[in-house]
């Protein structure tokens, strides 16, 4: 969807929204058009996890923060092979960058990777409007792609939306792969990867777990191949109702009892295994600032999200499912979104965020090891 140049300052470009409200600035990135569901994104730091987050696929990111790129790029903060936005907007980005670990600039990032930008534009305004209007379908568009602004909202008006949208097998891995535990292993997990980041395996693999991360068309007996002592599944992006292979395949595995951690689009497609709906947010949360309460010992923790679509479970009983007893264990102080659920007859829970902390802070990091007390308690 771009034709990549140099960025430059002085390049013009437009976003335009769905609903026909245009803003203009310069290029920042590649120069060209691009399109994607408009979504902001709420963290002071870490854009490079950010920008490659699979779950952001066909997204494109408003950064809230005033000023971006201030520590460049390295090759070290990568969550995934690539970046996966389909967009990027800031409104002032760093004229040079400043970190002993940078190697580049954003600006030569987004370049190199093909992702167009825009800058110089009232973020503000934007993010108010995407909170009051909801997260819609926009493009960016500038050098030889600007056209007249009818002609521009035409080409954002004949892109699919997100709901009902199936990307998690775009951005999963093709292949096995295996993450080797550090230290003493003492678990071997499987991971469904519908858009994981890096990070994740490597947080189970500081806890002596061997992880095999496996496509998201893996199969039962693709798991339990492996013979885990758990079973895993990522966050990533699109919409949960199209995701009917990943929930027979957790069905399976919940059909075994096998000590069972989803996060994110997981969190989804257990809700989904459980019988409960799904639906979109208005603007959803994106950020590494969410207040959730931990309503299993009544902690709140700061968290980072990544999500635009929730589980529709009720959050005032325990519900009876084919599975046992089920009941919401987390939920947004922001909102009452449903945040997590944990089954109360076997082992397993899910939470809607991201406890792997890339970026973010780490008041989550205790998730994991609730998993390995689920692996442990199985074994014993």
């Amino acid at each position: 969807m771009t034709t990549s140049t140099r960025g430059a300052a002085k390049v013009p470009a437009v976003l335009v929204l769905e609903d026909g409200r245009a803003f203009r600035g310069r290029a920042y990135g590649a120069v060209g058009e691009t399109f994607g569901e408009a979504v902001f994104s709420t963290g002071m730091t870490g854009y490079q996890e950010t920008l490659t987050d699979p779950s952001y696929d066909r997204q494109i990111v408003v950064a809230t923060a005033p000023q971006i790129g201030n520590t460049g790029w390295n090759d070290e903060d990568d969550e995934s092979s690539r970046i996966w936005v389909s967009g990027y907007v800031v409104r002032d980005p760093a004229r040079v960058p400043s970190n002993w670990r940078a190697k580049r600039s954003l600006d030569d990032e987004l370049v190199a990777q093909d992702v167009v930008g825009i800058c110089g534009i009232d973020t503000r305004a934007l993010t108010r409007h995407l909170r009051e209007r909801g997260s819609m379908r926009a493009g960016i568009f500038s050098g030889d792609a600007i056209a007249t602004e009818p002609e521009l909202l035409a080409r954002v008006q004949a892109q699919p939306h997100m709901k009902g949208a199936s990307l998690y097998e775009e951005v999963a891995t093709k292949e096995t792969y295996v993450v080797a535990a550090i230290g003493e292993k003492k678990f071997t997990v499987a991971a469904i990867d519908l858009g994981i980041k890096g990070m994740t395996p490597h947080r189970m693999a500081e806890r002596g777990i061997e992880v095999h991360v496996l496509p998201a068309t893996a199969t039962a007996d693709d798991v339990y191949a492996v013979n885990p002592d758990g079973v895993f599944f990522s966050n990533g992006p699109g919409d949960p109702a199209t995701a009917d292979g990943p929930v027979a395949l957790m069905t399976a595995v919940l059909e075994r009892r096998t000590p069972l951690f989803g996060i994110c689009f997981g969190n989804q497609i257990l809700g989904r295994a459980l019988g409960f709906g799904t639906y979109k947010l208005k603007y959803g949360h994106r950020g590494i600032n969410q207040p959730v309460q931990d309503r299993t010992t009544g902690k709140v923790e700061v968290t980072a999200h990544n999500h635009g679509f929730a589980v529709d479970a009720p959050l005032d009983q325990v519900s009876e499912t084919k599975f046992g007893r089920a009941e919401v264990s987390h939920v947004c102080l922001n909102d009452n979104v449903v945040e997590g659920l944990q089954l109360l007859d076997q082992p397993a829970f899910s939470v809607q965020y991201h406890p792997e902390a890339a970026a973010g802070p780490h008041d989550a990091a205790y998730l994991f090891d609730r998993f390995v007390s689920l692996m442990e308690g199985q074994r014993a």
